[in-house]
């Protein structure tokens, strides 16, 4: 073995950790020669073994070659699959039947080369195999050296979460090879250095200040790969590795302490679990995406913030560990670019972090617990803290929302933090300069943070900290800078004053022999690259500057070559920004030549940070003069700056920023309090410690002010006064707190001298006079200003949310109005971070105003009516809609659908008032009308809340009152509808109608007036082109109204049901342009489908028709609905494909695509498809709104590069389940092997709890398998279509007959069980059907005498698929049978039996008696008679019966019954009581005066019907029908011949009678057990022609 220098680690009292260089042989040697055994295994995963497995496989068969003894033992290797993903149960069962198969036995050692992945399985492995083996850690990464292999914790992971199966199991020995890090890939490490920076942020604050200096060297330690096993002795190692490998042990030594002393993870050892808590809820979400360590590294800052906000730990500490984690290349929010790109961010809901946390190994049952750190190298307890949810959850959302109320720290006394303009000049200055100077009350945000990193890329300066990060130490570099190393850009975010001074930085750096790169790179995020830095850059350029433009002219990002600043004459336009002028004053002392700065362009903005500069500038040292005119002793803006070098002052205090102490005084002066700002007093540098003399002493407050303090007192509540114009040109960022102030100020403000704040962080003008508005509060923008109308506390609307289009002024101005303004949400709450990140804490902590977290993706916009959640089933629904649109029809007939009551409101008021609506207008006039009007409305919404259809008066929207109620009954209690019918059919109508008073204008004025108002009022649109007319129209009409209210109100849902488990559905996807030219083939074309698609992107008007990229418009859309409506009752799935989704919808129009699927949610659709790549905000909207409607979460990959076994198909499954009902996701298949990995996918997914039903398919032809196996709405297309809507759709009977033949749908038979049968229409019925459909089913005849063996043999088989049953078996079958429907019960008979399955796999069942003749003979009528006042029945035996329980479904009020035997038809009435039965003891003898029948029922043999004068049972005469007053139908249930004599009468003597033979009867009672059979709708009209066409054989 090779002379090898290793540092042991002492852990559980062994010194089992030995840390080095190159210890492969090392190892091998250690191993064989302390740990003997007859076998010696290696698990490694495919990549380590590229790197590593055939040295390791050398040395152990080299050492044991030298190995003594008659038996030679074993080394064998194992190579697993990388990732996550093999740390699973399976995962553990494959390593295990390796070393069965391989013979080990319990000698056997186990050595884990790998990650922390393999060393958790391994270790896992190890603790139970044989009940307990020996086992190596050897980790590759640093996260595993450094966190998962010391411990002993081994685990595997679960469906619902990391490492929750394992055990403690020590390995004998942990080799932590430094030099398998030069292998790793820099991200790799980084993960790594988060586990390294955790151990000293909770432990060793001094290691903690290492790693924050040092991170560019330890990053160098691996960049430089070593040769000839460089490092293996400490002779041969480099000072880089000696850092590195020190940095290792450094870790490695705390965390085996903390487990020596606490093996078993009981206290101490939750210290190492510090950001974990919350960092592992991330990643189980981001995971595989993002790595552990990144996911943990956010963690610790959020944790971190969970500490500040409780008031333990100090923003010093948050801020230092921020810094020190960006420096290894960590996230340190959720809004780093990194996670927030990712598909599965969408999915970090604080409801769903807090849920995932709930499984946490540290929790004591729902106490979660969370290590909090009291500062850097410290925590709070000596384990892990009982942390309340709502703490949790505060930090964890991205809003925040201030209870208003008066601050219980009243008087508050507070000091601001450090200023963010002071904070950047000085460390420019201080990192310019020569010498050390250490900066006290440094602002501790992102600003500084993204200047201190600029600073070091350039390496002109060093930082340290002392005092515990209080004190920020700075080794100046003279002003000596180098490029950035090749491919490395500073990156800025959207810090303007960092961007702005380090333009003109980034020109002083000169060009070195040993640079790789030619400029330097700097930029910032999509906001900062808007941001104006052209004068600058202008004026840099004309003094020989080499300065380009990278994107956008006059923005970032720039290329900035060195060769240093020329100086000499400058002239610079300084009307934008200040900070330009700032920029080179900082840095001219270090040009080439003297600098003489001449400002042009106008007047000069914000003067006072310019002196802030040339102040500061003295206090370093270099004198800046600005010349005055000697004509007249102005000053000019002129200014002479020496050549020279700055002087590092020993110590600079920063002052507090005067900018954020405006917010605290402004509370006190909007809350009536008092608050002192230390720290800030008339002797500031800053132009904002003004605003409290300038600004809130004359809106009414008392100011105090000294040198070095100010205090304000407001005036009582409300009484703020407005300042009639106050110029803030020297304090411009103050102006956004005065424009919160003057909203609630008495009078008009006007505020002049800030048009630079239009090129801020955002156009701050315009974001301040957008968000006031969403309060009511009305401004008027000026040139250089803005005037605000002040209105009244009380009468600023509430519940505001705030967007702050992130900047941090905009959200601290308006969290000031907050505090007086309810429920006011302030977005994007991080953005206060630029200059005080604690801002939310101290506001509670400090001035004592309570602060709510408020998690955006958990509330949805409030709309008008359209914020509809859910209601209750028996919520009454209200109509509106101009009058003439149908409500009264419509009303009565869905009522009529609910069985509830409808209530007219002109009626309700004629009948509560005594006067009629007409003279009550000629009388008092409309504005007394109205106001009666809405009072009536209050009334029957308080009165008939529940069961009730509500039709008010189509004037009701005219009154805001009134439309107040209905949006909130809309939003919170039920449905309001609106019909709509077109401007045509209105006028046509009310031009003829004379019961209401006239309008007094035109009617298209009145409609055009209320159409907006009704669709503000509605959250329902029932499309109503129809009324009562003939009696096809109207029961098509009255069919679409049931389904619709029956929808809508929640009671009867009109979802597939064949959208269950063990199921199969389908949706048809129509591809017409205009559905109305599918509807002469709908009955075909619909054939085995659930529901219809509505490709809405397909669709076109007359006019667009060759317009491929035209959008329908929403009337189009919903006139397409409701003509689709009228001919069939199958569920809707409404779609919106653009055209990336292999859809017509341009991809640009997202607007037009969400205005389509809220119609959609008014509409009524059952299904609505919604793609998850659309902007949240309008899911979330869209799904808080879907009442019974369904989302189908969408998502589709045309590219054929989804992997169904990948990390991105889990983040689109994880977001579809977040928001869908039904989860959708489509890819392409490339091959055959593409189909089973998504079958074992949806396997995967459909075995998760509470799994959702999930439709996936793969597109192409090579996805055809897909879409036969796929259970879940399956698309399916007909070849009657003209375009099938995707490649690879197959029709509804090729995936029967492709499932038939893989044996997933066997053949059933189904029989007739009776006596005579042999001329049944049935066989011929159902066969048909199951042909059309390509179905392999058989129908055939038992013909049996009795019930017997026959009959109960082929009941019991495994193949039954159902029976009709006829005479004489309709009541012995019943015994067999294990439960009887309600129908069956009533009739007394069963006619149809179906094996019902009793579990998912339908491997058992139970047989279910039913009787569908009055089906038949309730649809018979139904389909010619609605409303049924008498009807009349003949005979009384079994089909009476039926027919009885028919006429009862259909309400009819009075039913008559003869029979020859008058005893047998009173017998049959008294078996249904409530029935309203009268029996007749002669056929035609029914009351006088009464109406007459408008349904007659026969169940009598046609050779019973005679005509009355042939005087035989049932005589027959005109008189039968007699009914004239509208449509009447007569039903004969005898089956042959096709005309029978009472049919043949109805026909000769009234006009409006239908007749319906028995043919017809038995055809609709066969479709229906079809349906109950096979889960399909009958093809009725090709079953139909095919059974006449026999039976007239």
């Amino acid at each position: 073995m090779a002379a090898t220098d290793v540092f042991k680690v002492s852990i559980l009292g062994e010194e089992s950790i030995h840390c080095g260089f190159h210890l492969i042989s090392y190892i091998a040697h250690t191993v064989i020669t302390t740990l003997p055994s007859s076998t010696y295994v290696l698990v490694t995963d495919s990549n380590v073994a590229n790197f590593h497995l055939k040295s390791f496989e050398q040395e152990f068969e080299a050492a044991l070659e030298k190995l003594s003894g008659a038996s030679k033992s074993r080394f064998l290797t194992h190579v697993i699959p990388p990732g996550e993903t093999s740390k699973s149960r399976e995962g553990k069962a494959q390593v295990e039947d390796f070393l069965l198969l391989n013979r080990c036995t319990r000698d056997t050692v186990i050595l884990a080369l790998g990650g922390g992945v393999i060393g958790d399985l391994i270790g896992f492995v190890a603790a139970t195999f044989m009940r307990g083996v020996r086992f190596v850690q050897i980790p590759t990464t640093l996260l595993a050296m450094v966190d998962s292999s010391v411990g002993g914790k081994t685990a595997i992971d679960t469906p619902l979460g990391k490492n929750l199966i394992g055990a403690f199991w020590q390995p004998e020995y942990i080799f932590i090879d430094a030099a398998f890090l030069e292998t790793l890939p820099s991200r790799e490490f980084s993960n790594g250095m988060a586990e390294v920076v955790k151990t000293a942020a909770i432990w060793d604050e001094a290691e903690f200040g290492s790693l924050e200096s040092n991170s560019a060297e330890i990053f160098a330690a691996i960049q430089t790969p070593s040769t000839n096993y460089a490092g293996r002795t400490k002779a041969t190692r480099s000072i880089a590795q000696d850092l590195l490998l020190s940095v290792i042990v450094g870790s490695i030594s705390v965390k085996a302490h903390i487990v020596t002393i606490d093996e078993r993870e009981t206290g101490l050892r939750n210290l190492v679990n510090f950001g974990h808590t919350i960092g592992h809820a991330i990643e189980a979400v981001l995971t595989p995406t993002m790595l552990h360590g990144e996911c943990v590294s956010v963690g610790m800052i959020l944790e971190g913030e969970v500490a500040r906000q409780m008031g333990v730990l100090g923003q010093v500490g948050v801020g230092r560990l921020t810094r020190c984690l960006k420096a290894y290349n960590l996230p340190v929010s959720l809004s780093d670019p990194r996670i927030a790109s990712l598909p599965a961010a969408k999915l970090l809901t604080v409801d769903r972090l807090l849920d995932i946390m709930k499984v946490d190994k540290k929790n004591s049952g729902a106490e979660k617990k969370i290590v909090i750190l009291s500062k850097i190298g410290a925590t709070y307890e000596q384990k892990a803290t009982v942390v309340r949810d709502s703490i949790i959850a505060k930090t964890l959302s991205e809003a925040a929302k201030v209870v208003p109320g008066v601050p219980t720290h009243n008087p508050v006394t507070m000091a601001t933090p450090g200023s963010k303009s002071i904070s950047n000049r000085a460390l420019v200055l201080a990192a310019l300069g020569q010498g050390t100077c250490r900066l006290k009350n440094l602002l501790h945000s992102d600003d500084t943070q993204v200047m201190m990193a600029a600073l070091l890329e350039l390496k002109g300066a060093s930082f340290e900290w002392e005092d515990e990060g209080e004190t920020l130490v700075v080794k100046g570099g003279k002003g000596s800078l180098s490029v950035p190393s090749k491919g490395k850009e500073i990156y800025l975010g959207n810090a303007g004053t960092a961007a702005r001074f380090l333009t003109t930085v980034c020109t002083l750096v000169q060009p070195s022999p040993s640079d790789d790169a030619s400029s330097t790179i700097i930029t910032g995020n999509a906001r900062m690259k808007q941001r104006p830095i052209g004068p600058l850059v202008t004026a840099l350029q004309a003094n020989g500057s080499s300065i380009d433009f990278l994107e956008s002219q006059g923005c970032l990002p720039l290329s900035i070559a060195p060769n240093g600043l020329q100086g000499g004459r400058i002239q610079l336009a300084a009307s934008v920004s200040s900070q330009y002028v700032s920029s080179i004053l900082l840095c001219a002392p270090y040009a080439v030549e003297p600098i003489s700065l001449e400002l042009t362009g106008g007047q000069v903005i914000s003067q006072p940070y310019i002196d802030m500069t040339v102040a500061m500038m003295l206090e370093f040292g270099i004198t800046v003069t600005r010349r005055v005119d000697p004509a007249t002793g102005a000053k000019l803006n002129i200014y002479d700056i020496p050549k020279g070098t700055y002087t590092n002052p020993e110590v600079y205090n920063i002052e507090s920023d005067a900018s954020s102490a405006t917010y605290p005084l402004a509370i006190a002066a909007i809350t009536g309090t008092t608050c002192t700002i230390d720290n800030i007093g008339s002797a500031s540098l800053q132009g904002d410690a003004r605003f409290a003399i300038e600004v809130l002493e004359r809106m009414g407050c008392d100011v105090k002010q000294t040198t070095s303090s100010t205090t304000v007192t407001g005036p009582p509540l409300g009484q703020l006064r407005a300042i009639e114009e106050v110029d803030m040109e020297v304090m411009t960022d103050a102006f956004l707190t005065a424009t919160a102030l003057a909203a609630v100020a008495n009078g008009k403000t006007r505020i002049l001298g800030i048009a630079n704040q239009r090129v801020k962080e955002c156009n701050r003008i315009k974001a301040m006079i957008d968000e006031l508005a969403k309060f009511g509060v009305e401004t008027v923008e000026l040139d250089d200003g803005l005037e605000i109308i002040g209105k009244p506390i009380k009468d600023l609307k509430q519940g505001v949310s705030v967007h702050c289009y992130d900047d941090h002024r905009v959200a601290m101005a308006f969290s000031v109005l907050s505090t007086v303004i309810e429920d006011t949400i302030i977005e994007e709450k991080r953005c206060v971070e630029k200059t005080w990140p604690n801002w939310w804490d101290d506001l509670e902590n400090k001035i004592g105003l309570k602060v709510q977290g408020v998690d955006l993706a958990s509330i949805t916009p409030k709309a008008s009516a359209s914020g509809t959640h859910s209601h209750s089933s028996s919520a009454s629904v209200v109509l509106i809609g101009m009058r003439g649109s149908g409500k009264t029809f419509v009303g009565n007939a869905a009522a009529a659908a609910l069985s509830w009551t409808c209530v007219d409101a002109d009626t309700y008021f004629e009948e509560k008032l005594q006067i009629g609506v007409r003279a009550f207008v000629h009388e008092k006039g409309w504005p007394a009308f109205r106001a009666a009007e809405t009072e009536i409305l209050k009334e029957l919404l308080k009165e008939k809340a529940k069961n009730h259809v509500i039709s008010l008066g189509g004037g009701i929207v005219e009154t805001p009152e009134a439309r107040e109620l209905l949006k909130e009954y809309a939003a919170k209690s039920g449905p309001v509808v609106h019909l709509s019918r077109s401007q045509e059919e209105v006028v046509k109508y009310l031009l003829e109608e004379t019961a209401r008073p006239a309008y007094g204008e035109s009617i298209q004025d009145v409609f055009r007036r209320r159409e907006p108002w009704f669709a503000e009022c509605s959250n329902y649109d029932f499309v109503n082109h129809f009324g009562p007319n003939t009696s096809k129209t109207e029961r098509g009409t009255r069919d679409e109204i049931a389904r619709f209210f029956r929808h809508i109100s929640g009671q009867y849902p009109n979802v597939a049901p064949n959208v269950a488990p063990g199921l199969r559905s389908y949706f048809l996807s129509l591809t017409y342009p205009d559905v109305t030219q599918a509807f002469p083939k709908i009955d075909e074309i619909i054939e085995g489908a659930d529901a219809l698609e509505l490709r809405v992107d397909l669709l076109r008007s007359a006019e667009d028709y060759n317009s491929p990229e035209a959008v329908p418009s929403k009337t189009f859309v919903a006139d397409q609905v409701a003509a689709l409506r009228r001919v069939t009752s199958l569920p809707i799935v409404f779609t919106v494909r653009t055209v990336s989704q292999g859809g017509a919808f341009p991809d640009t129009a997202t607007e037009a695509v969400f205005g389509l699927l809220d119609l959609a949610l008014r509409l009524g659709i059952e299904y609505v498809d919604v793609e998850i790549t659309l902007p949240q905000k309008y899911i979330r909207d869209l799904f808080s709104r879907k009442g019974s409607s369904q989302i189908i979460a969408s998502y589709h990959d045309w590219s054929g590069r989804l992997q169904w076994g990948g990390p991105v198909i889990k983040e689109k499954y994880e977001l579809a389940n977040q928001f869908g009902d039904i989860i959708k996701i489509v890819g392409k298949a490339n091959s055959l092997q593409d189909n089973f990995q998504l079958y074992e996918f949806v396997a995967k997914a459909n075995s998760l709890p509470q799994s959702k039903p999930i439709l996936a398919i793969n597109m192409g032809v090579e996805g055809q398998m897909s879409r036969i196996l796929n259970s879940t709405f399956s698309p399916i297309t007909h070849p009657l279509l003209p375009i099938k809507a995707a490649p690879g759709q197959l029709s509804f009977k090729q995936v029967q007959e492709a499932l038939h033949l893989l044996g997933l749908l066997p053949t059933r038979r189904f029989y007739l069980f009776g006596t005579p049968i042999a001329h049944s229409m049935s066989p011929t019925l159902h066969n048909t059907g199951f042909k059309i459909l390509g179905l392999p089913h058989k129908y055939e005849l038992l013909e049996t005498a009795e019930v017997g063996e026959e009959i109960k043999a082929a009941i019991a088989a495994p193949d039954f698929g159902g029976a009709s049953v006829t005479i004489p078996h309709k009541l012995d079958v019943i015994p067999l049978l294990d439960e009887l429907s309600p129908a069956a019960e009533a009739i007394g008979a069963v006619n149809t039996i179906t094996p019902r399955a009793t579990t998912v796999d339908g491997k058992t069942w139970k047989l279910y008696g039913d009787n569908t003749d009055w089906l038949g003979i309730r649809d018979s009528i139904g389909d010619h008679v609605s409303n049924i006042d008498t009807a009349l029945i003949i005979g009384a035996g079994g089909t009476a019966r039926a027919a009885i329980y028919a006429l009862q479904a259909l309400q009819a009020k009075t039913i008559y019954l003869h029979n020859r035997t008058t005893e047998k038809a009173q017998e049959l009435a008294a078996a249904f009581p409530n029935a309203q039965i009268q029996v007749l003891a002669a056929i035609e003898q029914w009351p006088s005066g009464v109406t007459p029948p408008s349904v007659i029922v026969s169940t009598v043999p046609a050779t019973a019907q005679t005509p009355a004068t042939e005087h035989n049972v049932f005589p027959l005469s005109s008189k039968l029908f007699e009914y004239r007053n509208g449509p009447a139908v007569v039903v004969d249930m005898a089956y042959k011949p096709h005309e029978t004599p009472l049919l043949k009468l109805a026909k000769e003597v009234g006009e409006n009678w239908n007749t319906v033979p028995g043919l017809e009867v038995l055809l609709k009672q066969g479709y229906v057990q079809f349906e109950k059979w096979t889960g399909r709708q009958c093809p009725r009209g090709e079953v139909a022609s095919i059974v006449r066409s026999k039976y007239n054989q």
